[in-house]
């Protein structure tokens, strides 16, 4: 069959009258079909937003700390908002940083789980006005902490998307593991692995509120392609540091598919089963090369966002290039996991672009929208977008940052990440990964 993105995107309608149908008739009014307009050119060249809605550059990289010394570090990544009392709020942003990154997370006292490695999280603070009044260290001594996500217990699971070891690039520990941060008081907590959860190369995770278990996606986008995890604590929703006591780490089967990029068709849903991961420590062996038994694993290329909504668990697989091996092309699926029944579903196809410059492609971090839908970060080509999708399937432009390479007094901008919304859904934080820019936008927000 052979389509456009945009009329996949129609045909995935289908696939929301399911579990996302159910999601957006309790998340309030629907959003229109146009979305909120188009997108308005900014004189400062930074960000495009539709008529009515406005942004503040809270921090970026390269300036100077608000607190704890050092400069704000680069390659802003995956954001979570948390309410601090009286109208406050905290942010806790990764930063995405490699062995070679220009702008480390500087070392602090208790803070850091291995000196030679550069990333790690910053905590910014806002009061009730919206002003940024502190910036902190959260976690350091990390490497590449892509994305992550946050506990019924408010606190952040921050995500190493790497396998390197001790030795490896200068680092003096091994990495790829989950460090759990808590925005209010970093050091409660300090810089311990969660290891249980298992060492690979980690991008994001989601809780299950109702009986804890932690959701994972693996990010590998060479042969052979990542697992969907899920891990079985010992300490169900136990709390902040719950998570060090152990528990099972399984990965996900779907029956007769081995590849997630064979499914081309929205709504298409499969019994799945759960696999224990043999070692989770991947002390000889990469989890996603060990040995799951005669009838296989299910893997998928880059297995990215991941998230809680409803009753089940999302995530997103960004991308599929045959290739590169997968069994077939597409430019992002979501997927949706119901715990309780034992079923997955494919929410949500993107084909074969249309166009580059449209957004739509390479879909990346994803959180809910004020309005029940879907906000999506784009990590594509061209001018990158951060974009919702309607009750109905439709793509609209929420955010473009500039792509004008050598154009006077405009930088070359990387994705959207860390898309998330305050407790009151009337502001939305977005980072721009390179130059690491945070946004809050506000406006109309259905």
């Amino acid at each position: 069959m052979s389509v456009t993105r945009r009329s996949l995107l129609a045909a995935g309608a289908v696939a929301f009258s399911g579990a996302l149908g159910a999601l957006f008739a309790t998340g309030g009014a629907r959003a229109s079909a146009r979305g909120y307009g188009p997108l308005l050119p900014d004189p400062a060249g930074l960000l495009d937003l539709p008529a009515g809605f406005s942004y503040r550059v809270l921090s970026r990289a390269g300036d100077p700390l608000r607190s704890g010394g050092g400069t704000v570090p680069g390659n802003c990544d995956g954001m979570a908002a948390f309410g601090a009392g009286r109208g406050r709020l905290r942010l806790v942003r990764n930063h995405e940083n490699r062995a070679t990154a220009a702008l480390r997370v500087p070392a602090a006292a208790g803070l850091t789980y291995d000196p030679a490695a550069l990333g790690g999280c910053t905590v910014l603070e806002l009061d009730p006005a919206g002003q940024l009044r502190a910036e902190r260290v959260g976690l350091a001594g990390t490497a590449v902490n892509c994305a992550g996500g946050r506990t019924p217990w408010n606190t952040w699971l921050s995500c190493e998307e790497t396998e390197e070891r001790a030795g490896e690039s200068g680092y003096a520990r091994d990495h790829g593991y989950v460090f759990e941060v808590d925005p209010a008081a970093p050091h409660r907590l300090g810089a311990v692995p969660l290891t249980a959860l298992g060492r690979f190369a980690h991008e994001a995770v989601a809780v299950d509120p109702y009986r804890g278990v932690v959701y994972e996606t693996e990010d590998a986008f060479v042969r052979p392609f990542g697992l969907f995890y899920r891990f079985l604590p010992a300490l169900p929703l136990g709390g902040p540091g719950s998570l060090r006591a152990g528990g099972v780490l399984e990965a996900l089967r779907v029956p007769g598919v081995a590849d997630l990029s064979a499914v081309d068709e929205p709504g298409a849903e499969f019994p799945v089963e759960w696999v224990p991961v043999p070692d989770p420590s991947a002390a000889g062996t990469p989890v996603r090369l060990q040995d799951f038994g005669t009838r296989g694993i299910t893997h998928a290329q880059k297995l990215e966002g991941c998230y809680w909504g409803g009753d089940g668990v999302y995530f997103v697989s960004s991308y599929a290039r045959s290739g590169e091996g997968a069994a077939a092309d597409h430019h992002g699926q979501v997927w949706f996991h119901d715990p309780l029944r034992g079923r997955l579903r494919l929410e949500v196809l993107f084909g074969p672009a249309a166009a580059a410059s449209l957004p739509g492609d390479s879909p990346d971090n994803i959180c809910l929208a004020p309005d029940g839908g879907l906000m999506v970060c784009e990590d594509g080509g061209g001018d990158q977008y951060l974009f919702g999708v309607t009750p109905g399937g439709e793509v609209y432009p929420v955010a473009r940052n500039a792509d004008d390479i050598g154009a006077p007094g405009v930088p070359e901008w990387g994705e959207f990440a860390g898309v998330t919304f305050s407790p009151d859904r009337r502001t939305m934080f977005v980072n721009a990964y390179a130059p690491g820019t945070t946004f809050a936008v506000t406006g109309p927000w259905r």
